[in-house]
């Protein structure tokens, strides 16, 4: 039985179609994650699945019940947002128990559960706090907490560490990742962020205009995508893409490579004039001009002295390449 199925899900506001024909199944214990550009629609299926938007079309199942008609509150989920929605007067303790409260579970059932939750995340020492007194990470964790002590079938989290500076958001995702371990639990996640999608998913959804142009494990969708979009949104720097007719190929076809793959040759097949450099320490990131204006970015580990306007040749193995025709759809080469 799946955590969740969607069959044919469509969503229209008024005659703007946001999702279109979306299939998806989330195994029991995957992490899927939602990527996609903004306006894709990532956001609007995750409410859809939630019950926080009616599917215009198709069927949602959660553990093999059809929930198109169940209330958000009766779906199994819970679901954790970007601004964390917690309620001012009540502290930790307060927050992370109403549900069960509201469900009216027992005093010492409700106990023990929010001394679990606690536990997990580090919260023991803020149970009697107000959300005033806690920073935006220690607000978050609270969030994440008010779910777990549902138990629910599925979670949902809807760009979570969005809020959090570089460093918080870091530590927040390895936190998540160990919850998702300890947990076993079902996970959609939606970010804009790839490197949260990479880092924490089992499995990526990528979202473009309302469908989904491709499904697989991180590594999958890196290193085998299917189309010119996918190639692109994936990795940091992203691929770079140059006309296929810049080495003798058709006009309308185009080349992908990404940054590590591309290297400084002797007389490579690209002659470049390096326009900017990134020295991040580790790494030194090249941005070069090849003929027609293109624009590659290089990506070399280590340090190294080149400076902007300097002249450089550039190559790369084929087999590290990829080719694309004039919609964009990968070749095989």
């Amino acid at each position: 039985m799946s955590a969740l199925l969607l069959k044919n899900i469509c969503k229209s506001f008024g005659k703007t179609e946001v999702l279109k024909n979306i299939d998806l199944e989330v195994e029991v214990g995957e992490f899927v994650v939602f990527v996609g550009p903004s306006g894709c629609g990532k956001s609007t299926l995750l409410r859809v699945i939630a019950g926080l938007e009616d599917a215009s079309a198709g069927t949602i199942e959660i553990a093999g019940e059809q929930v198109n008609q169940t209330p958000p509150a009766k779906r199994g989920i819970a679901m954790v947002f970007q601004s964390y929605a917690l309620y001012p007067h009540l502290t930790v303790r307060g927050n992370m128990a109403l549900a069960l409260k509201q469900a009216k579970q027992p005093k010492e059932e409700i106990a023990a559960r929010v001394k679990k939750a606690a536990d997990m995340l580090s919260l023991g020492d803020y149970l009697d706090r107000r959300p005033s007194e806690l920073s935006g990470g220690q607000r978050q964790r609270v969030a994440i907490g008010r779910a777990i002590v549902r138990e629910p079938k599925l979670f949902l989290f809807d760009e979570p560490l969005s809020n959090l500076d570089a460093a918080l958001r870091m530590n927040t995702r390895i936190e998540i990742a160990n919850l998702h371990k300890s947990l076993g639990a079902s996970m959609i996640y939606v970010t804009h962020d790839q490197t949260e999608a990479m880092t924490l998913a089992t499995k990526i959804v990528v979202l473009r205009d309302g469908r989904v142009e491709q499904i697989g494990s991180p590594m999958e969708l890196y290193n085998n995508p299917a189309n010119q979009f996918v190639a692109g949104f994936l990795g940091a720097p992203s691929m770079n893409f140059i006309s296929a007719a810049t080495l003798g190929g058709p006009a309308d076809h185009t080349i992908g490579i990404r940054p590590e793959h591309l290297r400084l040759a002797e007389n490579g097949r690209l002659a470049a004039k390096v326009i900017h450099v990134e020295k991040l320490g580790g790494d030194t990131n090249v941005l070069a001009e090849i003929a027609g204006g293109q624009t590659l970015t290089l990506r070399l580990f280590g340090q190294h002295q080149i400076n902007s306007g300097e002249a450089i040749s550039l190559d790369f193995d084929d087999k590290d390449s990829f080719l694309f025709d004039a919609q964009g759809l990968r070749l095989d080469t």
